[in-house]
């Protein structure tokens, strides 16, 4: 279902950049027109609402409010951003409206200028060789799925979190579509696909939740990483702070009565004093761990089937006596070849390994040795990360490739 006039939201809203404001202050517009609001804008950064009762009701508005969408709004104005209740408020002015939409984008279905060339910075393999067979035309559809996170532990951290999947090759683009996506923006209207034009099939459920697992994680490690730092250099700041506390406790009980015999009371008294000391370190240590323990929400927001022309590349990958033939997008509007992702984690990091079984493409993570036995074995093919010859299970566990 498309809801026309709201532009495609952003991942990269996490920043407070100028272009980010734009595109939020551009969004928030569109979506109160829509909704029967009248805006005025007041400044570069701000606007001027006059809301009718269901958009007062839904983003918790005066009927006549000054919404402001920079760092340091001028008093008055609310700002408007990804922290707070924002995202909630205009899910329940959109409710499943904007929640999927296509687009068809056009584009010259021209050849790259040196495949092979383009191949050797791509489709770096250790273990392997491969051998480039051929290069045609072809269509792609690309699953644009973006998510919601929301992180707590002694503060919150909100952001949007964007997977984008090429359903012909099973790529993870992420840099292709940064580049790709705002040509939707400068697109009037969507052109007709070509009567010939053969589009790869949908994936079902069980494969896509598959690879959304196995995706979404990694990628949260990168939007939160600095919080997580941030975190974690509190943690140790207040930790050595209790431990300097409780130490010098303890050791004042200890140090007193040193020299006195074993049955003198002082002794005694001192002794019980400097293992309560011990105890109220280890319990306050507790409570300070459950205060920075942090809880990771991530929800689905919405998704966007982006239809376009790609140059698509043959590839035949060798290991051993083994062969293998894989696919491999170019896209021409990006004008860069997508990488394969690995199939047993989702990461797109490089180089790639070749697994012995059924060759297929992972990264160092997906073919690591066995902690117990230190034979290595590859968690694609193993989905179940249990090792084939000593049976121990990998912890945490990786899903499957399929």
């Amino acid at each position: 279902m498309h809801c026309s006039g709201l532009s495609w939201m952003p991942p990269d809203a996490t920043t407070t950049g100028a272009g980010t404001t734009g595109r939020m202050q551009r969004f928030v517009t569109a979506l109160l027109i829509a909704e029967g609001a009248l805006i005025e804008p007041v400044e570069s950064d701000a606007l001027e609402v006059l809301s009718p009762p269901s958009v007062q009701a839904a983003l918790n508005l005066r009927e006549v409010d000054r919404l402001g969408f920079g760092a340091t709004p001028s008093p008055g104005v609310r700002r408007v951003g990804l922290e707070g209740d924002w995202l909630d408020r205009f899910g329940r002015l959109l409710g499943e409206r904007g929640r999927s939409t296509r687009r068809v984008l056009a584009g010259e279905p021209r050849r790259p200028g040196s495949p092979e060339r383009m191949l050797e910075q791509q489709l770096v393999l250790d273990n392997a060789t491969y051998r480039l067979l051929d290069v045609a035309p072809a269509w792609t559809r690309y699953l644009v799925l973006d998510f919601r996170f929301s992180a707590t532990s002694d503060e919150k951290r909100d952001g949007l979190l964007r997977l984008g999947i090429n359903l012909a090759t099973g790529a993870l683009p992420d840099t292709v579509l940064e580049r790709v996506l705002p040509e939707l923006d400068a697109q009037a209207t969507d052109p007709e696909l070509p009567h010939d034009a053969v589009l790869p099939p949908s994936w079902d459920a069980s494969r896509l939740q598959d690879l959304v697992a196995r995706a979404v994680p990694s990628r949260l490690d990168v939007a939160l990483a600095s919080f997580v730092k941030g975190l974690r250099r509190r943690f140790e700041r207040d930790r050595e702070r209790l431990y300097s506390y409780h130490n010098e406790l303890y050791r004042e009980a200890s140090g007193r009565t040193a020299g006195l015999p074993a049955e003198d009371p002082a002794r005694k008294r001192d002794a019980l004093r400097a293992e309560a000391a011990g105890r109220e370190y280890r319990a306050t240590l507790d409570d300070l761990t459950r205060q920075y323990a942090t809880s990771v929400e991530v929800a689905w927001v919405q998704t966007l089937e982006l239809v376009m022309p790609v140059q698509r590349m043959a590839v035949q990958i060798r290991r051993r006596k083994a062969e293998r033939l894989v696919h491999l997008d170019w896209n021409p509007l990006a004008r860069q070849l997508e990488g394969p992702a690995c199939e047993a984690t989702g990461g797109t990091e490089r180089p790639r390994l070749v697994c012995d079984e059924a060759l297929h493409l992972v990264s160092t993570a997906g073919l690591a040795p066995c902690p117990t036995c230190g034979k290595p074995f590859c968690r694609a093919c193993h989905f179940i990360g249990r090792c084939p010859k000593c049976g121990v299970r990998d912890t945490p566990r990786i899903a499957p490739a399929r």
